[in-house]
């Protein structure tokens, strides 16, 4: 009995090491099958980007930074968070550097809208280019809470853009609207019909004295 017992034992003991060594490899095998996964989906990802970049290579350049000049009437640190299409919060502009999310300085100045970007390259939106700004919560794939996103809106060559900010402190967002103006990409319903008022007349008096002087 106890020579039985102790060749069932081994067997037995056997049997599991032998059930551990398979389980291993089939592990092993699944982790290197994922990481196989995951490089392919990044390779993917970067020919996307390599190829939409290509597509947008009649982007002009941006303008450059100007000299370092007047005070600014404004400033915002926060992030960039992307550039689009006017309208359009999924269709991505990666050429020119525009798609590389990062922290950011805005200044307003005479000159427009001087962004700066570390460890990217930065550009000024000229005032005459600016077409206004609005609260969002959503650009370039990234979505926030409801208004926690300062849109720009401007002209680049002939494509009409949005860019999008984010201030470490929200509540600039207004401040930042008021003194470029109001406006959306988006068309009004048919039949609709602007309503003018007094607050309106005035921003936009504002933003055309911004442009004049960048002008």
């Amino acid at each position: 009995m106890n020579a039985s017992t102790a060749v069932l034992a081994a067997a037995r003991g056997a049997e599991r090491r032998s059930q551990e060594v398979t389980d291993w490899a089939a592990r092993i095998g699944w982790i290197i099958g994922l990481l196989l996964f995951v490089a392919l989906i990044y390779w993917l990802m970067r020919e996307g980007w390599k190829w939409r970049a290509t597509l947008q290579g009649d982007l002009p350049e941006l303008t450059p930074l100007p000299e370092a000049g007047e005070e600014p009437r404004l400033r915002l640190a926060g992030r960039y968070h992307g550039t689009t299409t006017a309208g359009q919060w999924l269709d991505r502009i990666v050429a020119r550097g525009l798609g590389a999310r990062s922290r950011a300085e805005l200044a307003l100045t005479g000159a427009g809208v001087s962004v700066v970007r570390p460890g990217a390259p930065g550009f000024l939106i000229p005032g005459d280019r600016i077409r206004g700004a609005r609260l969002d919560k959503g650009i370039a794939g990234k979505v926030l809470t409801e208004g926690g996103l300062l849109v720009v809106t401007w002209e680049h060559g002939d494509r009409l853009l949005d860019s999008g900010f984010r201030s470490d402190r929200a509540a600039e967002h207004a401040d930042w609207v008021d003194a470029l103006g109001p406006f959306s990409p988006f068309e009004p319903p048919e039949g609709s019909q602007p309503i003018e008022s007094t607050e309106t007349t005035e921003t936009t008096e504002t933003t055309e004295t911004v442009k004049e002087e960048a002008r």
